[in-house]
Parts: C-alpha cells; structure tokens; sequence
C-alpha cells in the first residue's frame, strides 16, 4: 500500500465517504419511518441485510489483517499501514454497521414478532455473543495500534471462526426458526 492510501487526507477522505454513505443509509430509512410504504416490512428488512452483510464482511476480515500483522515487524512501513487499515475497517465500517444492524434488527425483532418465539431469543442470544466478538476485537485493533498484540497468527485464525460459526447459527434460527 502506498503512503498516498495512509496519509492524514486519505483518511479524511476516506471518512467523508463513510459519511456520506451512513447518511444516505439514514435518510432512506427516516424516509421510510416518515412515509411508510405498503412494503415497509421489506423495506426495513432489506437495509437490515446490508447493514448485516457490511458487519459481516468486517467481522471475517479483521482477524485476516490481524494474523498479517502479527508477522509485521513492529514500527514498520508494514505494520503502521497494517494499523491504519484496522482502524478504519472497525471504526469506519464496522461500528456503524453494528448499530445499524441491532437497531433495525430490534425493530423487526418487536414489530413483526413482538419479542416472541424460542429461535428468536436465540437468535438475540448469538448476536449478543457476536457483538461480545466485535467489541474483543475493538480491544485488539487498540493493542495492535499501541504495539501491545500477545496473540500469534495461528490464534487469530482460530478467532477468525468465532463470527463464522455464530453468522451459521444466526442464520439457522432467523430460517428455520427451529424452535
């Protein structure tokens, strides 16, 4: 990665477009609350789905940068772009897909069934535990930025089943709703 990509501007930039897009996302949905179409329900459910998916896609790719960083020299070209490229994944995308996700999520959640039914407090239970694993991961991203990680790769590939597995049993409970 180039300076150019980790320079103070390009952070800046980089979080103008975070902007942006979080509040073109914002006003779809305000636009939503304050005129509901007949299809609101879908509506709601679909910015839900992306709100998810961009949780998701952080969730899998940190620990991925995390188990390259820990081959990084520390002080390194390589491992201060490492730095940059975890923060703003957590803080750019990350942090806001998470809210974004349990806010619509608890909206469908009490709407649609009224906080009932076993897979639903299942569900809740392991979104619960996946937000457990990004906020273990916020810590990380904040030891790597001070040269504190005591983790080697080989764990960081472990850590990176957790959001997989519990994404698996997320998805079990919200389609088949087994009980």
């Amino acid at each position: 990665m180039s300076e150019r990509q980790t320079s103070e501007s390009a952070g800046r930039r980089a979080r103008l477009r975070a902007a942006v897009a979080l509040t073109v996302f914002a006003l779809v949905a305000l636009l939503l609350i304050l005129h509901p179409p007949e299809d609101f329900y879908l509506w709601i459910k679909a910015l839900h789905i992306v709100a998810v998916m961009s949780w998701m896609a952080g969730l899998l790719y940190l620990p991925r940068l995390f188990v390259y960083h820990t081959d990084a020299p520390v002080g390194s070209a390589q491992s201060e772009t490492f730095k940059v490229m975890e923060g703003r994944l957590y803080r750019t995308i990350m942090q806001p897909a998470m809210g974004l996700s349990w806010l619509l999520g608890l909206y469908l959640a009490w709407s649609v069934y009224g906080f009932q039914g076993g897979w639903l407090h299942a569900k809740l239970a392991f979104v619960v535990l996946l937000t457990g694993v990004h906020e273990y991961y916020g810590r990380a991203v904040k030891a790597f930025a001070e040269d504190r990680n005591v983790k080697t790769g080989r764990q960081w590939r472990v850590w990176n089943e957790a959001p997989a597995l519990l994404m698996v049993l997320i998805v079990i409970m919200v389609v088949v709703k087994p009980f």
